[in-house]
């Protein structure tokens, strides 16, 4: 990137930070999804962002949201980006828009259609041709509607992002797949300046260090942290030197941290997620952030300072004060430059252990003090002992020439937020003492108490200090709603209908059924006389399988090798097999098969294994210091001094048919060769390697691990369960089956006890409300899915069940307007028995 100004349609981006129609702006951005609000709130949350005193919304637009099909297009309603943009503008808010391809979100396949994975010489997030073509479609349909509502055509957009974090991902040709991508946008029309966000800060792994891609930044550091300022600092130089400001895409949402931010050299502060929502019907993901066996909840909260359901928090007031500080500083602060402080700070709490200051455009320093302990404690700026709450951060200005707001005078020191300079007051704000020093005059004012500002003349001026509640606007929270247990349920006769998928010799993919969201069937006949195990190989995400009539617990693995006891079955057995979508993996984690970002979903394979062999012993050994002829160990048995190193050991196998090799005992990853071939990469969470029928030599490379239990090898031969018939339920018709109202129904008495593998089909009667409802299921090993107004609301997952992330994990939310709800619920086999207790409704007070 060339040290020139990045200018467009009114938008400018240099080491002096960002303009807009020429003014210097200090942006504050919270990220807000259209897709996962009920379009009715759209409008209330944007106003909302605004009241905090922010002046930009980030939005994705996943591409599988509105490419529901292969070619099929969908903007209408929740999927009617154009009229949220439009929100937006009216709405006084700037907007940076971020259409992927690739965006992450925990959203199901971080927006990268399920049935690209269809294609096997397709490559995501590549400079590859295939892939190159679907984005360029999704792009014509989404970049125009950007185009006519980007800043200077009459709209609000301000910055588009290509990709999402990519220096997270094995891009094999960076350069080339972002000049591909940028090329596009531009043939568009997009004149605004593009950015592509570095997750873990490779500036040239994120943009390819591609003129025309302006590098942004992403921090998640511990908010309690003593370094932040230190590592930030270093990027806010690193990109001053390519004459570029500091865009920090994502953050944490905690003001305290985002002070220490804007005080390193940030000039666009974007916390995500501060305005929460949902993951509405079959959208969430899983295998989130690198660990393995996790689901993303219906709910989708981090904490923001606006929950899922619209109530403020008390970090929105933190907002609307920070706010004011940026707007009282104005230029002054937008055109700062990241520096340390002029004057010596010493501090008796935990604080960072290197302060950052930003150079004030027009003279004095802004100086960031936090305060990282629970209490308040006293600070020594310059020589003056100053009061700083606890868990605070204030922004205290040293040596601040007045003359700009009419004063004569300079502010040698002040320890407190300043949030106005008008009609010839200093007004600050905050919840202990202010220290001001003005034209030699040093005084400590008390703190104020709501309602009752203080106010002291300094050295001529006017000072007044407020509370922090006196400046902020914070909706009031009230309570609670009582909670009420519904009782007007009915369930129905009936189940909701399959489309038949046909007959395969092996269990197909759920996207090669046309099942991109949703769920299906699998049943075969299988001979289990003398069989004792079966294997099953790549199922995801969520299976449950009976043999014989009886039900197994709910494999949740993301495609991880399963041993299934069958020793008790005898004779020809059914099989059969519901396997759900809960979301396509949004990451890219190798170390289970469905976590592979592009990886499909459904049964995987399902073989009987015939005979099982041993194949500890017997392996040569090849590395340091083991000479020729090569010795015969064990496998992992070889002795060394050398930790860490690794070794080889090499064995012949005998293979009749196709067989599995299991190694138990991996700690750290092992590296397994079969007959010379690729390389493959075994992981402890999927210890097994598939061999081809004859397969004749293994090698295992080992890092030396004395201290570690070594490693047992198995071989399993197997035979393929095979004529499976399949049957599709995708979302589209589970959602048609849910709105139907026909149909014989009963009343139903809590509590409904189920048998595990059975469903039930429940209306529920809701009464009316203004706010909307969280309704949980008090209950026992249940899976619940639940509709209203004709959409699929979510998931919940009720007793023993893996690991969840987001937000409530424990309850759908019925926005206001929405009528009635459908329940589909499923037993799940585990330490209960299935059991749907109660339905409960709360009402947040928004």
């Amino acid at each position: 990137m060339s040290s020139s100004t990045i200018m467009s349609t009114g938008v400018e981006l240099d080491a002096l930070g960002l303009r807009i129609d020429g003014r210097p702006q200090l942006v504050l951005c919270a990220s807000l999804f259209y897709f996962r609000l009920p379009r009715e709130q759209w409008q209330a949350r944007l106003e909302q962002v605004r009241a905090s005193g922010y002046t930009c919304v980030d939005v994705y637009l996943p591409w599988n949201f509105h490419e529901t099909a292969p070619g099929q297009w969908s903007f209408d309603g929740r999927r009617d980006v154009a009229a949220f943009l439009d929100l937006a503008h009216e709405a006084g808010l700037y907007v940076i828009a971020r259409p992927g391809p690739y965006i992450c979100s925990e959203w199901d396949g971080g927006a990268l259609p399920a049935w690209l994975g269809l294609d096997p010489e397709l490559r995501v997030r590549q400079n590859e041709p295939r892939f190159l073509a679907h984005v360029a479609a999704w792009f014509d349909q989404v970049l125009p509607m950007l185009v006519s509502r980007q800043y200077g055509a009459g709209g609000a957009v301000i910055m588009v992002q290509l990709e999402n974090e990519l220096d997270f991902f094995d891009c094999e040709d960076r350069t080339g797949y972002l000049t591909a991508l940028r090329d596009q946008v531009v043939d568009h029309g997009i004149t605004v300046p593009l950015i592509a966000c570095a997750g873990q800060g490779d500036i040239a792994g994120a943009t390819g260090d591609v003129p025309g891609v302006v590098p942004a930044c992403n921090f998640y550091p511990n908010d309690d942290s003593p370094h932040i300022e230190a590592e930030v600092r270093r990027y806010a130089r690193l990109l001053a030197d390519r004459g570029l400001p500091l865009l920090i895409t994502e953050t944490n949402r905690r003001h305290r941290t985002l002070r220490r931010l804007l005080a390193s050299g940030a000039s666009l502060i974007a916390p995500y997620l501060q305005s929460s929502g949902w993951n509405f019907g079959y959208t969430p993901s899983s295998g989130n952030w690198g660990r393995p066996g996790n689901f993303m909840s219906h709910g989708y909260d981090f904490g923001g300072y606006v929950s899922s359901t619209g109530a403020e928090r008390p970090e929105y007031a933190e907002a609307q004060v920070l706010a004011r500080v940026v707007d009282a500083l104005g230029s002054r602060l937008a055109l700062a430059t990241s520096s340390v402080p002029r004057v010596e700070v010493v501090s008796a709490f935990p604080t960072s252990s290197s302060p950052s200051a930003l150079d004030l455009y027009g003279g004095g320093q802004l100086v960031a003090v936090p305060n990282l302990g629970e209490t308040a404690g006293r600070a020594v700026v310059g020589g003056v002992s100053v009061a700083v709450a606890a868990d605070s951060c204030p922004l205290m200005l040293v040596d601040l020439p007045l003359r700009d707001w009419g004063f004569d005078t300079t502010l040698t020191l002040a320890s407190a937020d300043l949030i106005d300079a008008e009609d010839g007051v200093l007004r600050f704000s905050s919840a202990v003492p202010v220290t001001v020093v003005l034209g030699g005059t040093r005084v400590e004012i008390p703190a104020p108490t709501s309602g009752a500002p203080e106010h002291m003349t300094v050295d001529g001026v006017d000072v007044v200090v407020l509370a922090p509640a006196d400046v902020v606007r914070l909706a009031p929270t009230g309570q609670t709603a009582e909670v009420q247990e519904l009782r007007a349920v009915r369930r129905r006769s009936g189940a909701a209908p399959t489309k038949p998928a046909g007959t395969h010799e092996l269990p197909p993919t759920l996207e090669s059924l046309g099942v991109y969201r949703g769920r299906g069937t699998y049943t075969a006949t299988a001979e289990l006389t003398g069989i004792d195990v079966l294997l099953l190989v790549g199922a995801a995400d969520i299976v449950d399988l009976s043999i014989a009539g009886r039900v197994r617990p709910t494999i949740a693995g993301f495609g991880a090798t399963r041993r299934i006891e069958v020793g008790e079955v005898t004779g020809r057995a059914e099989i059969h097999a519901t396997v759900e979508i809960w979301g396509h993996a949004n990451f890219d984690d190798a170390r289970l098969p469905a976590l592979k970002l592009g990886a499909l979903r459904g049964l995987g394979g399902l073989w009987t294994v015939r005979s099982v062999q041993d194949l500890s012993a017997l392996w040569t050994v090849e590395g340091h210091w083991a000479g020729t002829p090569k010795p015969l160990r064990n496998l992992g048995g070889w002795s060394s001094t050398r930790v860490g190193i690794p070794f080889t050991y090499t064995r012949s196998v005998e293979t009749p048919t196709t067989s599995a090799l299991c190694l138990q005992g991996v700690v750290e990853p092992v590296t397994v060769v079969v007959d010379g071939g690729e390389p493959i990469i075994v992981p402890a969470e999927n210890p097994w390697v598939m061999l081809p029928a004859g397969t004749g030599q293994v090698s295992v490379t080992v890092p030396h691990h004395p201290s570690g239990g070594g490693l047992h090898a198995e071989l399993l031969s197997l035979e393929p369960v095979t004529d499976w018939a399949c049957a599709a339920q995708d979302d589209e018709l589970l959602t048609a089956y849910a709105g139907h109202d026909g149909g014989s129904s009963t009343d139903v008495e809590l509590p409904l006890v189920l048998k595990p593998g059975e469903e039930a089909w429940l209306d529920v009667e809701l009464p009316a409300t203004e706010g909307g409802f969280l309704l949980r299921l008090d209950g026992s090993q249940l899976r619940a899915t639940g509709w209203a107004s004709g959409e699929c609301l979510g998931r919940v997952w009720v007793g023993d069940r893996p690991d969840f992330s987001g937000g409530d994990p424990d309850a759908l939310w019925v926005p206001p307007g929405w009528s009635g709800v459908t329940l589909l619920i499923r037993g799940v086999d585990g330490p209960a028995r299935p059991e749907l207790r109660r339905l409960r409704l709360e009402s947040p007070n928004n």
